[in-house]
């Protein structure tokens, strides 16, 4: 079972005019009270802008991680908008302090920070203890998200993955997939994945969290557009290949 049960946003903090302000104001976020995790894993889907990963950032802020990655990392990036945890509140069962936030488009923040703390004399290259013994920027976009998800997926702990598909190729997706089950059928981990990967939210007896301007809901698999799209496209690209190019020439 999981460990975080609900996350609730008490929308009694805010006055008329923040209500209107970014972020409560995507259409997905202000309609929402709470949000149910009944299994280990969950995933976000839905359009860019649905605001997803806005939810997966205040989660895991409110879980004292860094919104680059890791726990009580002190960078940010000055875009980073975190009021949305100011509202919100965390239901656990039991509660759990480890883990990681995982998010890709910050990923080489991340990276630059360890091989900065890898300078300091007190620290060394026991920084990179963490992350298969050497710099992550020595290794390809995808080797590096694969190396640190390898090392660090160890414990138990709640995970949340912001488009961890960003860098791997399908078959690395599927390494991602396997890595994910040998976790989470021990009991030890929960994971929250925000994602388009038609791959990866095809993970057995997952809930997928469908985001769209009227809310959020569950849907099944085969419901969902980016299965749908993807298996009509593989089945019929030249019917795409027109409707796409030959209009225009």
């Amino acid at each position: 079972m999981p460990f975080l049960k609900r996350v609730q946003l008490d929308w009694s903090q805010l006055n008329s005019a923040e209500k209107k302000q970014y972020p409560f104001n995507i259409p997905t976020i202000r309609s929402m009270k709470q949000l149910v995790f009944r299994n280990n894993v969950t995933f976000f889907i839905g359009e860019n802008g649905s605001g997803k990963s806005t939810l997966l950032e205040a989660i895991g802020q409110s879980c004292g991680f860094s919104t680059v990655g890791g726990r009580d990392l002190m960078i940010t990036k000055e875009k980073d908008d975190v009021s949305l945890a100011e509202i919100m509140k965390l239901a656990w069962l039991p509660k759990v302090k480890s883990g990681f936030y995982f998010r890709a488009e910050t990923f080489d923040t991340f990276a630059n920070y360890i091989d900065e703390l890898a300078k300091d004399p007190f620290v060394g290259g026991s920084a990179y203890n963490a992350y298969g013994g050497k710099s992550l920027n020595e290794r390809s976009h995808g080797q590096a998200f694969l190396t640190f998800f390898h090392n660090r997926f160890d414990k138990k702990g709640i995970y949340l993955l912001d488009e961890p598909e960003s860098a791997l190729s399908p078959q690395n997706q599927l390494v991602l997939l396997k890595l994910i089950k040998e976790l989470e059928r021990s009991g030890q981990a929960q994971f929250i994945i925000a994602t388009h990967s038609p791959i990866l939210m095809a993970y057995p007896n997952a809930v997928l969290y469908h985001f769209t301007d009227s809310g959020v809901e569950t849907i099944d698999y085969e419901q969902t557009d980016h299965y749908l799209l993807t298996k009509d496209f593989l089945n019929n690209r030249e019917r795409y290949f027109r409707m796409l190019f030959e209009d225009g020439e």
